[in-house]
């Protein structure tokens, strides 16, 4: 049974950071591209962040570059979100989610793999 279970959400004022984990179990982690994606209340789930198999290669909306990054450990099949000068609207659940390849990509039809979510909210 595939198994993606995300942490490290909360609750964090503007400009403070969190550090998301998501651990995969169940599949072969070896080829597959990693993504974040997240979805705030009333609106469509939207792309935030994309990591190629072997790391090498990663994909970032405009709204997170320059403040969010990406990583992930294939021996621990983890991938991380690292989020800093969080804002308001940073605010929603936050998905990882199993690429279908080895790519880095911003598409939700590419993944079929997803998991249960975290909160982060931030406060102004």
């Amino acid at each position: 049974q595939v198994q993606l279970v995300e942490s490290g959400g909360g609750l964090v004022q503007a400009g403070g950071s969190l550090r998301l984990s998501c651990q995969v179990s169940g599949l072969t982690f070896d080829g597959r591209g990693m993504g974040w994606f997240r979805q705030a209340t009333g609106k469509e789930r939207e792309f935030v962040a994309a990591i190629s198999w072997e790391g090498d290669r990663t994909t970032y909306t405009d709204s997170v570059k320059g403040r969010f990054a990406i990583s992930r450990d294939n021996r621990a099949n983890t991938v991380y979100l690292q989020m800093n000068v969080l804002k308001p609207e940073d605010t929603g659940v936050y998905y990882c989610a199993v690429d279908k390849r080895p790519w880095s990509s911003p598409a939700p039809v590419d993944y079929d793999y997803w998991g249960q979510g975290t909160q982060v909210t931030v406060s102004s």
